[in-house]
C-alpha cells in the first residue's frame, strides 16, 4: 500500500526540524599527550581521527574556499569533522530563512564535504552559535543515541547571543559530547566566563540514563570563542612575544591557564600547548592585529584591543573510577553507576591523543582565525554489526514498483516514525533524500529473516543513478543501517515518449 501524501507531508515537517590543562604549559608537549600510544596496535582496539574547528566568523558570509580549514589535502582523512562556529550572522530574516533552509556556512561544509562521503549527523543552531558534526558514511550506522542541547547566557541568561550549544552521541557505544559555547566578552570579566561554563555544565542534560550530564559521557570536548584574555602584560610586550615566537612568556598570564589552577571543574580539562600566535584581535583581511582607533564616549579614543587566545579546544576523559578494593578501605559502596562505568572502563578502553593544535593565518575575512584541533582517538568498539540490514530488491527504474529488502540485526526500539530513505551517492545529510518509505505503513510482507517494503514508481526518480537506502530510527534519531550503492536505471517509458532530452543531469 502506499502512504497518502498528506500524512507523507505532516511527518515529512517532523522530520526538517534537522535531521537537524593542570596547566598544560607545566608539562612537555609529550607528556601532555600520553593519554595513548602513537599506534592502536593493541589487539581489538581501532584507531580514528577527529578533524576540530572552532571560528568566530564575525557574522561575514563562508570563503569559497575551505579546503585549508579541513585540510583535505593532508594524506590522512579525518573518521569525524565537528565544526563549532560563533557569530554566524543570525539577523531577523536571515535567521528565519536559515531555520527553513541550511544556512551558508552549513551549505558549505555539505557540499564541500558531501562529494566526499561524509554526511552530516547533527546540527544545532542558537543564534550566532552553530555546531555541525560530519562522520565519513562507513561510521554512520554506528553514530547512534544522538541529541543536541542549547544553553543561554547572554541577557539575563535569556538572550543567546551567548552561550552554549552541544550534541551528544554514541560513537562505537563510547559516549561522546561536543560543547561549543561563546562566552562574555572583555577582559575584566574572566570570573564570569566560568561562571557562565559551569551554568552550562549543569543545565544541559540528555533523555540518557548511561549519560544525563555532559560530565557523564566518557569523552568530552569543549571550544569555542571562549574570550578568555591575557592579563598584566602590555600590548607592547605582548606584541614582542608574538613577533619573536617566544609564545611561553605569555602563557602564565592567560586567563584560562590561572582559572584553571582554581577552578575544580577546569582542572579536569586538558589542553595541549598554546604553540601559535593569539588569533584576537585582527584588522579585516590581514594578518595584522587591531589597529583601528576606537571613538568613545566625548570623542576621545578608546584603546586597541590586545591580541589573546580567545579561541580554544579542550578535552576532558572521565576520571576513572577508582577500583572496588579502594573503595573498600573508604567505606564507601561500590554503586551501580560506578561499577558499570568502572566494568566498561576496563573491558572497552578509550585513549585520546592530541596530534595538532594550531591556527589557520590565511584566512583573513573576520577578526578571528579560526582554530583547529587533530585527534587521534583509540577505542575498543562496543559493537560492529550495524542494527538493520537492508537492500534494494530487483532492478530499479521509474517503470515499476520496487521492494526493498531489510532485516533487524539486533533488537532495537523501533517505532512507527523509523523510515527507510533513497539517496543519491555522495548525500550529504538524513534530510537529504530523493524519497522516503514509511517503514510500517508500506510494509507490505515479512518472513522469519526479511521483511518487505513497497516502493511505488512515481516516487522513482526518472532518470536514475547511483542510489543508496538508509533506515532512520525516529528513537535513536540517526541512520542505523545503509545498503550498498546500486544502479536505478533510466526510465524506458519516459526515453520512448521524449520526456529526457538528455543525460547530463541524472537527478532532475
Amino acid at each position: 500500500m502506499v502512504t497518502s501524501g498528506a500524512v507523507k507531508r505532516d511527518r515529512s515537517d517532523s522530520l526538517s526540524s534537522d535531521l537537524t590543562t593542570q596547566s598544560m604549559h607545566d608539562r612537555t608537549q609529550d607528556e601532555g599527550f600520553l593519554t595513548c600510544d602513537k599506534r592502536a596496535d593493541e589487539p581489538g582496539k581501532d584507531s580514528f581521527r577527529l578533524h576540530m574547528v572552532t571560528w568566530n566568523v564575525a557574522t561575514v558570509d563562508p570563503p569559497n574556499d575551505v579546503t585549508s580549514l579541513l585540510q583535505l589535502n593532508s594524506p590522512e582523512s579525518p573518521d569525524l569533522y565537528v565544526i563549532g562556529l560563533q557569530e554566524v550572522y543570525s539577523g531577523p530574516l536571515r535567521f528565519v530563512s536559515d531555520t527553513v533552509y541550511n544556512d551558508a556556512w552549513s551549505l558549505q561544509f555539505m557540499c564541500t564535504l558531501g562529494p566526499l562521503d561524509y554526511v552530516k549527523v547533527s546540527s544545532i543552531r542558537m543564534q550566532g552559535l552553530l555546531l555541525l558534526v560530519f562522520s565519513k558514511l562507513e561510521h554512520v550506522p554506528f553514530i547512534r543515541d544522538i541529541q543536541a542541547s542549547y544553553t543561554r547566557t547572554g541577557i539575563y541568561r535569556y538572550w543567546g547571543n551567548k552561550g552554549g550549544v552541544s550534541v551528544r552521541l554514541s560513537f562505537y557505544g563510547h559516549t561522546l559530547c561536543f560543547l561549543n559555547c561563546h562566552l562574555a566578552a572583555h577582559m575584566k570579566y574572566a570570573t564570569e566566563r566560568v561562571d557562565e561554563f559551569e551554568y552550562i555544565m549543569d543545565t544541559q542534560t540528555f533523555d540518557c540514563k548511561k549519560a544525563p550530564r555532559i560530565v557523564d559521557h566518557r569523552l568530552v570536548f569543549w571550544f569555542g570563542d571562549l574570550n578568555f584574555r591575557i592579563e598584566d602584560h602590555g600590548m607592547h610586550f605582548v606584541r614582542s612575544c608574538i613577533n619573536n615566537q617566544t609564545y611561553s612568556l605569555l602563557w602564565s598570564k592567560d586567563q584560562l591557564t590561572m582559572m584553571k589552577k582554581k577552578e575544580q571543574i577546569l582542572q579536569e580539562f586538558e589542553e595541549g600547548p598554546l604553540d601559535f600566535q593569539p588569533t584576537y584581535k585582527f584588522d579585516l583581511n590581514s594578518d595584522n592585529y587591531d589597529s583601528r582607533l576606537y571613538r568613545t564616549w566625548f570623542g576621545f579614543n578608546g584603546k586597541k584591543r590586545k591580541p589573546a587566545w580567545t579561541d580554544r579546544i579542550l578535552w576532558r576523559l572521565r576520571p576513572k573510577a577508582p577500583p572496588p578494593d579502594e573503595q573498600e578501605k573508604n567505606s564507601v559502596g561500590l554503586d551501580a553507576k560506578t561499577a558499570m562505568q568502572l566494568e566498561e572502563e576496563e573491558e572497552y578502553p578509550l585513549k585520546i591523543r592530541q596530534d595538532s593544535y594550531t591556527n589557520i593565518m590565511e584566512y583573513s575575512i573576520s577578526d578571528h582565525k579560526p582554530v583547529i584541533g587533530v585527534f587521534t582517538l583509540e577505542l575498543k568498539k562496543m559493537y560492529s554489526t550495524p542494527l538493520v540490514r537492508l537492500q534494494a530488491e530487483g532492478d530499479w527504474s521509474a517503470d515499476m514498483d520496487a521492494m526493498v529488502l531489510y532485516s533487524p540485526l539486533q533488537p532495537f526500539p523501533s517505532s512507527t516514525w523509523d523510515w527507510i530513505g533513497l539517496y543519491k551517492v555522495g548525500f550529504t545529510s538524513a534530510s537529504d533524500y530523493i524519497t522516503y518509505m514509511w517503514v510500517k505503513d508500506d510494509e507490505v510482507a515479512f518472513n522469519e529473516e526479511d521483511i518487505k517494503v513497497y516502493v511505488g514508481k512515481e516516487e522513482i526518480p526518472v532518470r536514475g543513478g547511483e542510489c543508496v537506502l538508509c533506515y532512520y530510527s525516529s528513537n535513536l534519531q540517526c541512520i542505523i543501517g545503509i545498503s550498498e550503492p546500486f544502479k536505478v536505471h533510466e526510465s524506458k517509458v519516459a526515453i520512448e515518449e521524449g520526456f529526457l532530452a538528455g543525460k547530463e543531469d541524472l537527478w532532475n
